[in-house]
């Protein structure tokens, strides 16, 4: 099989898992979490987990591809690099909407904030995700932006774009886990160890999360599937991750 044949398969495949993330996700909180409301409530709370899942994890990781398609690479590159910056504005933008909503209601219902390992890790994530969207469009998509500015900051825009999906990988994790135990505490639930259904949900929603991942970081890793420098513009491409093997 064809280089290209496999890396349609592998996108089609990293596609398809950050849906049924997105799904599951929106599932879990509608069936048992009371669904989705904008009123200081918990359904307001289950706006968070689907935003941060969505934005943070799925849209982002497929924006880090973006410049891996093949049918991309015959069409100017400067197209591709607005959508990409697109792409990852929206994913910041409905990382900060979900950040909101769960601040307001933790003021509402007087509990506490950013005291867990999941909301130091989550924050970290959205915190590095947006200087290092800034740094991209400083270094390398303003029309000003000087190549070798481009060049000093591609080091620095590679390391965090990989950082960036590695802290929000492990706030899912850590925010799926910390949900469970929450919520299957053996007394106004079922608890988490004898694994009721909410419990085998939650713990497939984290696998698919860690599968959608390793897809993103198997895509990038792959030499084969760079797009050519067709170009001396190349080298202030605004790519997420590096363009070497990973």
């Amino acid at each position: 099989m064809g280089s290209r044949a496999t890396f349609y398969m592998s996108w089609c495949l990293c596609i398809t898992t950050g849906i049924a993330c997105v799904v599951l996700v929106v599932y879990w909180y509608w069936r048992w979490h009371g669904g989705f409301a904008w009123d200081g409530t918990q359904a307001q709370f289950n706006w968070h987990p689907v935003l941060m899942i969505s934005g943070l994890l799925v849209l982002y990781g497929l924006a880090a591809v973006l410049f891996r398609v093949p049918w991309g690479w015959s069409h100017k590159k400067r197209g591709w690099k607005m959508l990409h910056a697109g792409l990852m504005l929206a994913a910041l933008i409905l990382a900060g909407v979900g950040l909101h909503a769960v601040f307001v209601v933790h003021r509402n219902l007087n509990i506490p904030a950013l005291y867990s390992l999941h909301s130091w890790v989550g924050m970290s994530a959205v915190v590095t995700f947006a200087w290092q969207w800034f740094l991209g469009l400083v270094g390398f998509l303003l029309p000003c932006s000087a190549p070798r500015l481009g060049g000093a900051l591609k080091g620095i825009h590679v390391w965090t774009g990989q950082a960036v999906l590695m802290l929000t990988l492990a706030a899912c994790i850590s925010g799926i886990n910390e949900q469970l135990f929450f919520a299957l505490d053996g007394v106004s639930a079922s608890a988490y160890s004898s694994l009721p259904v909410e419990a085998l949900f939650g713990n497939m929603l984290g696998v698919l999360t860690v599968a959608f991942s390793v897809l993103v970081f198997g895509i990038l890793s792959k030499t084969d599937w760079q797009r050519p420098n067709t170009n001396t513009n190349d080298e202030a491409t605004p790519i997420l991750m590096r363009e070497e093997a990973i």
